[in-house]
């Protein structure tokens, strides 16, 4: 979808009515299940749908399907316990990430099979996604050409001829989806591995289900006290690990000894008056015109704090800057030039937000987030004004308590997460009693991104006993390096050279 609100919500992202038993219908032939395919994935799996109550309070009324994957284990002779992958987002399709879990997840594949199920509003299940109508230029549009006339229309065709209830597509029954999967293949209990807003997800499967869950995995925590969307601080501060640990790595020094103050210096002149400049399309080599204002400079460098990759490019996009070379900029705002989509529906991540988390954000609250040196309040300030327009439905007040379910559980923080911050994990930790929390040092957003960590994961499901895992690959984790000059090169500087 090419539309400018979409485009706009990429670079500034990228989170209990009826405690019905899934087990009461689930296997009422309502499940269909067969060998196939799916992306680059060469070797067989296995997909399947599961019809659901829209409403679990109307168990007989309007039913959806609900799609999942199942990428079964290398070696299945000891039958383990299965792996739910829950996604993140709010918004990501897990089954359209099968092929990265595939690849990714291999060391916990090898003995046991890992399940991915499309959260309601996502993928093939009743995906709340508009259709393409405006295209819009990427290198000029500036965010706050975003109106919300696209919000409206997207919201017209998503409850057009009463196709689906919005009020229905909350996180609380997406796990009921989960469980009911889980109780359709026969699963006495599954662990869950939750990513960033996958997060949420798996603790509120904790809450709804606890007898369900042999383990669970939060990565990138987003705990239901949290309002998803608060990012201002938690950005401010990952941008100021990037410059503590340029000015720490010794080639980093000396190819951008004034980061800070030229990244000051850009944002300033670009405030005052944005940039015009006529570069080469990264894509089709032809003249084109680059609008560059302040906002879009700090919104598309916020997007790079989420990885390693992404935050060694930052100094050397700033320094270009700084002396008037917007392309490689432009390069970055290239990456969402495309026909891909962004791999979040849109709907789905309004809907959640605008009714789980903004309600939860006083004034004061989003005044103190806004103090920062980096973004200011540009994380939420779209949304804002999003929701005003979006309908509104009522969470249940025991959403929003904190999670006491006494089942293992192994926490990681990215101590560079410019989103989930170490903080996030900390509150889970100290209401979860059999729970371990790591937080990685050389890390930003989503820890299980490494074969160290990916191991740890491995390990924790075969003990169940978070505090005792072998943590010691973590510490041989590379710190951060960057790129200091214009051939691509990235200086990994030697620790002996570190100042």
């Amino acid at each position: 979808m090419k539309t400018m609100w979409e485009r706009t919500w990429k670079k500034l992202f990228t989170l209990g009515l009826l405690s019905i038993s899934a087990t009461s219908w689930a296997s009422d032939n309502k499940l269909t299940l067969e060998n196939c395919h799916l992306g680059e994935i060469r070797s067989q799996v296995k997909c399947g749908t599961l019809q659901v109550p829209e409403n679990y309070q109307k168990p007989q009324g309007r039913q959806i399907s609900v799609n999942f994957s199942i990428l079964p284990a290398i070696n299945n002779s000891d039958n383990k316990v299965p792996l739910m992958f829950l996604a993140g987002g709010p918004g990501q399709g897990a089954v359209e990430l099968s092929a990265h879990i595939f690849r990714n997840f291999n060391e916990i594949r090898k003995s046991r099979d890992i399940i991915l199920v499309d959260q309601r509003g996502t993928g093939a299940s009743s995906p709340l996604q508009c259709q393409d109508k405006v295209g819009i230029n990427p290198y000029t549009s500036l965010i706050e050409d975003f109106t919300n006339e696209e919000v409206k229309d997207c919201l017209a065709q998503l409850t057009a001829d009463d196709k689906l209830d919005l009020a229905q597509f909350t996180s609380e029954n997406a796990v009921r989806d989960f469980d009911a999967v889980r109780a359709a293949l026969g699963h006495e209990k599954i662990n869950i591995y939750g990513g960033s807003y996958g997060t949420r997800a798996a603790l509120v499967y904790m809450r709804l289900f606890p007898q369900s869950l042999n383990s669970v995995v939060l990565d990138s925590v987003a705990p239901v006290e949290v309002p998803i969307g608060l990012f201002g601080q938690s950005a401010a501060r990952s941008f100021k690990l990037l410059l503590e640990n340029c000015q720490k790595d010794k080639a980093c020094q000396q190819a951008y000894p004034n980061l800070a103050q030229e990244f000051k210096n850009v944002v300033a002149k670009l405030a005052q008056s944005p940039a015009k400049v006529i570069i080469s399309h990264p894509r089709l080599g032809t003249a084109t015109e680059f609008i560059i204002n302040d906002t879009k400079f700090i919104s598309t460098l916020q997007m790079q704090l989420y990885s390693l990759t992404g935050r060694s490019l930052v100094p050397l996009i700033i320094h270009q800057a700084s002396i008037g070379d917007f392309k490689p900029l432009a390069g970055l705002i290239a990456q969402t030039d495309t026909d891909e989509g962004m791999g979040i529906y849109i709907g789905l991540h309004l809907n959640i937000v605008c009714n789980e988390d903004m309600p939860r954000m006083s004034e004061q609250m989003l005044k103190d987030d806004a103090i920062n040196d980096f973004a200011k309040d540009l994380s939420n300030k779209i949304m804002q004004d999003a929701c005003a327009v979006w309908p509104t439905y009522s969470v249940s007040d025991d959403f929003y308590m904190p999670i006491t379910a006494n089942i293992p559980t192994l926490i990681l923080s990215g101590e560079l997460d410019p989103v989930t911050p170490p903080s996030n994990g900390e509150k889970s930790a100290a209401t979860l009693p059999n729970s371990h929390h790591i937080v990685v040092k050389n890390t930003a957003h989503i820890v299980a991104s490494t074969k160290c960590a990916v191991g740890l994961v491995n390990e924790f499901l075969s003990s169940l006993m978070p505090k005792t895992l072998d943590e010691s690959c973590l510490s041989e984790l590379p710190e951060e390096s960057f790129m200091t000059g214009l051939n691509g090169s990235v200086i990994v500087t030697p620790q002996a050279d570190k100042e």
